[in-house]
Protein backbone atom coordinates (compact mmCIF):
# COMPACT_ATOMS: atom_id res chain seq x y z
CA UNK A 1 0.00 0.00 0.00
CA UNK A 2 1.10 3.55 -0.68
CA UNK A 3 1.81 5.17 2.70
CA UNK A 4 -0.49 8.00 3.79
CA UNK A 5 2.14 10.75 3.48
CA UNK A 6 2.75 9.81 -0.16
CA UNK A 7 -0.97 9.39 -0.84
CA UNK A 8 -1.48 12.96 0.32
CA UNK A 9 1.30 14.31 -1.87
CA UNK A 10 -0.20 12.50 -4.88
CA UNK A 11 -3.65 13.83 -3.97
CA UNK A 12 -2.28 17.38 -3.90
CA UNK A 13 -0.82 16.86 -7.38
CA UNK A 14 -4.28 15.73 -8.52
CA UNK A 15 -5.93 18.77 -6.93
CA UNK A 16 -3.38 21.11 -8.50
CA UNK A 17 -3.79 19.55 -11.95
CA UNK A 18 -7.58 19.65 -11.80
CA UNK A 19 -7.61 23.25 -10.58
CA UNK A 20 -5.44 24.43 -13.46
CA UNK A 21 -7.57 22.60 -16.01
CA UNK A 22 -10.87 23.83 -14.50
CA UNK A 23 -9.56 27.38 -14.81
CA UNK A 24 -8.97 26.85 -18.53
CA UNK A 25 -11.94 24.68 -19.47
CA UNK A 26 -13.77 26.19 -22.48
CA UNK A 27 -17.38 26.87 -21.56
CA UNK A 28 -17.92 27.99 -25.15
CA UNK A 29 -15.88 28.91 -28.23
CA UNK A 30 -15.51 32.61 -27.31
CA UNK A 31 -11.76 32.27 -26.76
CA UNK A 32 -11.38 30.55 -30.12
CA UNK A 33 -12.32 33.60 -32.16
CA UNK A 34 -10.76 32.55 -35.43
CA UNK A 35 -9.57 29.13 -36.60
CA UNK A 36 -10.62 29.15 -40.27
CA UNK A 37 -8.26 26.40 -41.46
CA UNK A 38 -9.30 23.96 -38.73
CA UNK A 39 -12.97 24.65 -39.37
CA UNK A 40 -12.55 24.28 -43.12
CA UNK A 41 -10.80 20.89 -42.84
CA UNK A 42 -13.20 19.59 -40.18
CA UNK A 43 -16.19 20.15 -42.47
CA UNK A 44 -14.97 17.18 -44.51
CA UNK A 45 -15.62 15.00 -41.44
CA UNK A 46 -19.02 16.45 -40.52
CA UNK A 47 -20.79 13.22 -41.56
CA UNK A 48 -18.49 11.17 -39.32
CA UNK A 49 -18.89 13.56 -36.39
CA UNK A 50 -22.66 13.44 -36.90
CA UNK A 51 -24.71 14.17 -33.80
CA UNK A 52 -21.70 13.70 -31.56
CA UNK A 53 -20.27 17.14 -32.36
CA UNK A 54 -22.69 19.90 -33.30
CA UNK A 55 -20.49 22.88 -32.44
CA UNK A 56 -17.26 22.80 -34.47
CA UNK A 57 -15.70 25.95 -32.89
CA UNK A 58 -16.31 24.50 -29.40
CA UNK A 59 -14.87 21.16 -30.54
CA UNK A 60 -11.68 22.99 -31.61
CA UNK A 61 -11.50 24.76 -28.24
CA UNK A 62 -12.03 21.47 -26.41
CA UNK A 63 -9.31 19.79 -28.49
CA UNK A 64 -6.91 22.55 -27.49
CA UNK A 65 -7.88 22.06 -23.84
CA UNK A 66 -7.27 18.30 -24.09
CA UNK A 67 -3.88 18.97 -25.64
CA UNK A 68 -3.10 21.14 -22.62
CA UNK A 69 -4.19 18.35 -20.27
CA UNK A 70 -1.94 15.87 -22.09
CA UNK A 71 0.95 18.31 -21.74
CA UNK A 72 0.30 18.82 -18.02
CA UNK A 73 0.13 15.08 -17.38
CA UNK A 74 3.23 14.35 -19.44
CA UNK A 75 5.44 17.21 -18.26
CA UNK A 76 4.34 17.55 -14.66
CA UNK A 77 1.89 15.09 -13.11
CA UNK A 78 3.44 11.73 -14.08
CA UNK A 79 6.92 12.92 -13.22
CA UNK A 80 5.87 14.35 -9.85
CA UNK A 81 4.05 11.15 -8.90
CA UNK A 82 7.09 9.10 -9.98
CA UNK A 83 9.31 11.18 -7.67
CA UNK A 84 6.86 10.83 -4.77
CA UNK A 85 6.63 7.05 -5.10
CA UNK A 86 10.33 6.37 -5.62
CA UNK A 87 11.93 9.12 -3.50
CA UNK A 88 13.85 10.01 -6.64
CA UNK A 89 14.33 13.31 -8.39
CA UNK A 90 15.10 14.93 -11.73
CA UNK A 91 18.83 15.28 -12.40
CA UNK A 92 20.56 17.25 -15.14
CA UNK A 93 23.93 16.46 -16.68
CA UNK A 94 24.25 19.57 -18.80
CA UNK A 95 26.54 22.38 -19.91
CA UNK A 96 24.40 24.95 -18.13
CA UNK A 97 24.66 23.05 -14.87
CA UNK A 98 28.40 22.55 -15.34
CA UNK A 99 27.75 18.85 -14.86
CA UNK A 100 28.61 17.28 -18.21
CA UNK A 101 29.98 13.76 -17.98
CA UNK A 102 32.61 12.13 -20.17
CA UNK A 103 32.86 9.12 -22.47
CA UNK A 104 35.67 7.49 -24.42
CA UNK A 105 36.12 7.38 -28.17
CA UNK A 106 35.67 3.61 -28.03
CA UNK A 107 32.32 4.04 -26.27
CA UNK A 108 31.14 6.60 -28.83
CA UNK A 109 32.10 4.27 -31.65
CA UNK A 110 30.34 1.33 -29.96
CA UNK A 111 27.15 3.39 -29.52
CA UNK A 112 27.24 4.48 -33.15
CA UNK A 113 27.68 0.87 -34.28
CA UNK A 114 24.82 -0.35 -32.08
CA UNK A 115 22.43 2.27 -33.48
CA UNK A 116 23.46 1.48 -37.06
CA UNK A 117 22.94 -2.25 -36.52
CA UNK A 118 19.52 -1.72 -34.96
CA UNK A 119 18.49 0.72 -37.68
CA UNK A 120 19.52 -1.71 -40.43
CA UNK A 121 17.99 -4.72 -38.63
CA UNK A 122 21.31 -6.55 -38.62
CA UNK A 123 20.97 -6.91 -34.83
CA UNK A 124 17.98 -7.06 -32.50
CA UNK A 125 17.84 -5.11 -29.23
CA UNK A 126 19.79 -7.01 -26.59
CA UNK A 127 20.39 -5.26 -23.28
CA UNK A 128 23.22 -7.51 -22.08
CA UNK A 129 25.07 -7.36 -25.39
CA UNK A 130 24.79 -3.58 -25.59
CA UNK A 131 25.93 -3.07 -21.99
CA UNK A 132 28.98 -5.27 -22.57
CA UNK A 133 29.91 -3.13 -25.58
CA UNK A 134 29.49 0.31 -23.99
CA UNK A 135 30.89 -0.65 -20.58
CA UNK A 136 34.11 -1.91 -22.15
CA UNK A 137 36.39 0.90 -20.92
CA UNK A 138 40.16 0.49 -21.20
CA UNK A 139 41.14 4.18 -21.28
CA UNK A 140 40.19 7.25 -19.28
CA UNK A 141 37.13 9.05 -20.69
CA UNK A 142 38.27 12.26 -22.36
CA UNK A 143 35.33 13.32 -24.57
CA UNK A 144 32.37 15.32 -23.33
CA UNK A 145 29.11 13.40 -23.47
CA UNK A 146 26.04 15.10 -24.84
CA UNK A 147 23.87 16.91 -22.30
CA UNK A 148 21.09 14.76 -20.89
CA UNK A 149 18.45 14.89 -18.18
CA UNK A 150 17.21 11.95 -16.15
CA UNK A 151 13.50 12.29 -15.37
CA UNK A 152 13.68 9.95 -12.38
CA UNK A 153 17.11 9.50 -10.80
CA UNK A 154 17.73 7.02 -7.98
CA UNK A 155 21.13 6.46 -6.43
CA UNK A 156 22.37 4.10 -3.73
CA UNK A 157 25.82 2.98 -2.63
CA UNK A 158 25.78 0.17 -5.21
CA UNK A 159 23.41 1.20 -7.98
CA UNK A 160 22.20 4.00 -10.25
CA UNK A 161 18.67 3.72 -11.63
CA UNK A 162 17.63 6.21 -14.30
CA UNK A 163 14.23 6.40 -15.97
CA UNK A 164 13.22 8.40 -19.03
CA UNK A 165 9.45 9.02 -18.92
CA UNK A 166 7.85 9.21 -22.34
CA UNK A 167 4.49 9.89 -23.93
CA UNK A 168 2.66 6.72 -24.96
CA UNK A 169 2.67 8.05 -28.51
CA UNK A 170 6.14 9.51 -29.23
CA UNK A 171 6.75 11.30 -32.50
CA UNK A 172 7.57 9.15 -35.52
CA UNK A 173 11.31 8.50 -35.67
CA UNK A 174 11.85 9.46 -32.04
CA UNK A 175 12.68 6.00 -30.69
CA UNK A 176 16.04 5.76 -32.43
CA UNK A 177 17.10 9.10 -30.96
CA UNK A 178 15.91 8.03 -27.51
CA UNK A 179 17.90 4.82 -27.72
CA UNK A 180 21.07 6.69 -28.71
CA UNK A 181 20.61 9.19 -25.88
CA UNK A 182 20.10 6.40 -23.34
CA UNK A 183 23.15 4.45 -24.53
CA UNK A 184 25.38 7.51 -24.22
CA UNK A 185 23.90 8.40 -20.83
CA UNK A 186 24.55 4.86 -19.57
CA UNK A 187 28.13 4.96 -20.80
CA UNK A 188 28.73 8.35 -19.15
CA UNK A 189 27.15 7.28 -15.85
CA UNK A 190 29.24 4.10 -15.88
CA UNK A 191 32.39 6.21 -16.16
CA UNK A 192 31.28 8.69 -13.50
CA UNK A 193 30.31 6.04 -10.95
CA UNK A 194 32.85 3.20 -11.29
CA UNK A 195 31.83 0.04 -9.50
CA UNK A 196 28.14 0.90 -9.45
CA UNK A 197 25.51 -1.02 -11.38
CA UNK A 198 23.92 1.22 -14.03
CA UNK A 199 20.31 0.64 -15.07
CA UNK A 200 18.55 2.99 -17.49
CA UNK A 201 14.91 2.40 -18.44
CA UNK A 202 12.38 4.06 -20.69
CA UNK A 203 9.00 4.29 -18.95
CA UNK A 204 5.45 4.74 -20.23
CA UNK A 205 2.65 5.62 -17.76
CA UNK A 206 -0.05 3.42 -19.33
CA UNK A 207 -0.64 1.07 -22.26
CA UNK A 208 -3.15 2.51 -24.76
CA UNK A 209 -3.36 -0.88 -26.51
CA UNK A 210 -4.69 -2.67 -23.39
CA UNK A 211 -8.37 -3.28 -22.64
CA UNK A 212 -7.53 -3.26 -18.94
CA UNK A 213 -6.89 0.28 -17.59
CA UNK A 214 -3.88 -0.88 -15.57
CA UNK A 215 -2.79 -3.84 -17.71
CA UNK A 216 -0.17 -4.05 -20.41
CA UNK A 217 1.21 -6.15 -23.23
CA UNK A 218 4.77 -5.02 -23.80
CA UNK A 219 5.31 -6.83 -27.10
CA UNK A 220 2.11 -5.43 -28.57
CA UNK A 221 2.86 -1.94 -27.23
CA UNK A 222 6.37 -1.83 -28.72
CA UNK A 223 4.95 -2.95 -32.06
CA UNK A 224 2.35 -0.17 -31.75
CA UNK A 225 5.11 2.43 -31.38
CA UNK A 226 6.88 3.45 -34.57
CA UNK A 227 10.23 1.58 -34.39
CA UNK A 228 9.62 0.63 -30.74
CA UNK A 229 10.60 -3.03 -31.09
CA UNK A 230 13.37 -2.11 -33.52
CA UNK A 231 15.34 -0.22 -30.87
CA UNK A 232 14.23 -1.39 -27.42
CA UNK A 233 14.46 -4.75 -25.68
CA UNK A 234 11.62 -5.78 -23.39
CA UNK A 235 13.79 -5.63 -20.27
CA UNK A 236 14.67 -1.95 -20.70
CA UNK A 237 11.02 -0.84 -20.94
CA UNK A 238 8.73 -0.21 -17.96
CA UNK A 239 5.07 -0.02 -18.97
CA UNK A 240 1.83 0.86 -17.16
CA UNK A 241 1.39 -1.00 -13.83
CA UNK A 242 4.91 -2.42 -14.18
CA UNK A 243 6.35 1.12 -14.14
CA UNK A 244 4.35 2.29 -11.12
CA UNK A 245 5.04 -0.89 -9.14
CA UNK A 246 8.74 -0.55 -9.94
CA UNK A 247 8.73 3.02 -8.65
CA UNK A 248 6.88 2.22 -5.43
CA UNK A 249 8.47 -1.16 -4.76
CA UNK A 250 4.98 -2.51 -4.10
CA UNK A 251 2.06 -4.10 -5.95
CA UNK A 252 -1.15 -2.60 -7.38
CA UNK A 253 0.29 0.91 -7.34
CA UNK A 254 -1.38 2.10 -10.53
CA UNK A 255 -4.76 1.00 -9.18
CA UNK A 256 -4.13 3.01 -6.01
CA UNK A 257 -3.13 6.11 -8.00
CA UNK A 258 -6.35 5.85 -10.02
CA UNK A 259 -8.36 5.45 -6.79
CA UNK A 260 -6.86 8.70 -5.47
CA UNK A 261 -7.69 10.50 -8.73
CA UNK A 262 -11.23 9.09 -8.93
CA UNK A 263 -11.99 10.15 -5.35
CA UNK A 264 -11.19 13.77 -6.24
CA UNK A 265 -11.97 14.09 -9.95
CA UNK A 266 -15.77 14.27 -9.86
CA UNK A 267 -18.25 16.79 -11.23
CA UNK A 268 -18.44 18.21 -7.69
CA UNK A 269 -14.68 18.82 -7.57
CA UNK A 270 -14.72 22.63 -7.64
CA UNK A 271 -17.58 22.85 -5.09
CA UNK A 272 -15.76 20.52 -2.72
CA UNK A 273 -12.50 22.41 -3.28
CA UNK A 274 -14.23 25.67 -2.29
CA UNK A 275 -15.91 23.94 0.67
CA UNK A 276 -12.55 22.84 2.07
CA UNK A 277 -11.08 26.28 1.47
CA UNK A 278 -13.77 27.85 3.66
CA UNK A 279 -12.02 26.96 6.91
CA UNK A 280 -15.01 27.96 9.05
CA UNK A 281 -16.57 24.71 7.78
CA UNK A 282 -14.01 22.82 9.84
CA UNK A 283 -15.68 24.25 12.98
CA UNK A 284 -19.31 24.52 11.84
CA UNK A 285 -19.56 21.24 9.90
CA UNK A 286 -16.72 19.27 11.42
CA UNK A 287 -17.80 15.69 10.69
CA UNK A 288 -18.53 16.31 7.00
CA UNK A 289 -15.33 18.31 6.72
CA UNK A 290 -13.35 15.39 8.15
CA UNK A 291 -15.05 12.92 5.81
CA UNK A 292 -14.09 14.96 2.76
CA UNK A 293 -10.50 15.35 3.97
CA UNK A 294 -10.35 11.58 4.42
CA UNK A 295 -11.82 10.95 0.96
CA UNK A 296 -9.33 13.35 -0.62
CA UNK A 297 -6.41 11.90 1.42
CA UNK A 298 -5.53 15.27 3.03
CA UNK A 299 -4.22 13.69 6.21
CA UNK A 300 -2.26 16.69 7.53
CA UNK A 301 -5.47 18.74 7.83
CA UNK A 302 -7.14 15.79 9.56
CA UNK A 303 -4.26 15.81 12.03
CA UNK A 304 -4.91 19.49 12.77
CA UNK A 305 -8.62 18.79 13.30
CA UNK A 306 -7.93 15.89 15.65
CA UNK A 307 -5.76 18.17 17.78
CA UNK A 308 -7.51 21.49 17.28
CA UNK A 309 -8.44 22.40 20.87
CA UNK A 310 -5.17 24.26 21.38
CA UNK A 311 -5.49 25.98 17.99
CA UNK A 312 -9.04 27.13 18.79
CA UNK A 313 -7.89 28.50 22.15
CA UNK A 314 -5.04 30.35 20.48
CA UNK A 315 -7.07 32.01 17.72
CA UNK A 316 -9.38 33.54 20.35
CA UNK A 317 -6.52 35.56 21.85
CA UNK A 318 -3.92 35.73 19.06
CA UNK A 319 -4.81 37.89 16.03
CA UNK A 320 -1.97 36.46 13.92
CA UNK A 321 -3.09 32.91 14.65
CA UNK A 322 -6.69 33.78 13.77
CA UNK A 323 -5.70 35.33 10.45
CA UNK A 324 -3.52 32.39 9.48
CA UNK A 325 -6.18 29.89 10.54
CA UNK A 326 -8.69 31.60 8.24
CA UNK A 327 -6.40 31.37 5.24
CA UNK A 328 -7.58 28.85 2.59
CA UNK A 329 -5.91 25.46 2.78
CA UNK A 330 -5.29 25.60 -0.98
CA UNK A 331 -3.98 28.50 -3.05
CA UNK A 332 -4.48 28.07 -6.79
CA UNK A 333 -4.55 24.33 -6.26
CA UNK A 334 -1.35 24.26 -4.20
CA UNK A 335 -1.53 23.11 -0.58
CA UNK A 336 -0.93 25.99 1.85
CA UNK A 337 2.00 24.40 3.66
CA UNK A 338 2.93 27.61 5.54
CA UNK A 339 -0.52 27.69 7.15
CA UNK A 340 -0.21 24.08 8.23
CA UNK A 341 3.31 24.56 9.61
CA UNK A 342 2.26 27.56 11.72
CA UNK A 343 -0.86 25.89 13.14
CA UNK A 344 1.04 22.67 13.80
CA UNK A 345 3.68 24.67 15.69
CA UNK A 346 0.99 25.93 18.10
CA UNK A 347 0.33 22.35 19.18
CA UNK A 348 4.03 21.58 19.41
CA UNK A 349 4.72 24.66 21.56
CA UNK A 350 1.92 23.63 23.91
CA UNK A 351 3.33 20.10 24.09
CA UNK A 352 6.79 21.46 24.92
CA UNK A 353 5.35 23.75 27.59
CA UNK A 354 3.40 20.88 29.14
CA UNK A 355 6.50 18.68 29.10
CA UNK A 356 8.51 21.45 30.80
CA UNK A 357 5.94 21.86 33.56
CA UNK A 358 5.74 18.10 34.13
CA UNK A 359 9.54 17.83 34.21
CA UNK A 360 9.77 20.68 36.73
CA UNK A 361 7.16 19.07 38.97
CA UNK A 362 8.98 15.73 38.72
CA UNK A 363 12.24 17.31 39.78
CA UNK A 364 14.02 16.95 36.40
Amino acid sequence: MIEDAKKERIAIEVIKTLFSRFENFPEDASNNRNAPFHEAFLRAFSDKLGNRVSDIPFFISLSSWLHGLNTTLGQSFFESVAHILSDGYKKNFTVRGNSLLKVTQIQKRAISNIITELKNNTESPDLNRECNLIFNVSTLPDLEANSFTVDVYLESSTKIIAIELKSVRPNSGEMGGEKQKILQAKAALYNEFPGKEINFYIGFPFDPTSNNPTGHDKVRFLDYLVDGSKYFALDEVLLANELWDFLSGDANTMEQILEIINAIATTEYINKYNYLNETSNSMNDTENYKKLLQKWSIFTEMDLLENNSIILQEIRVNLKAERIFKQPIFKNGEYNQNRYNFLKSLNEEKDRSSYGIQSYRSGY
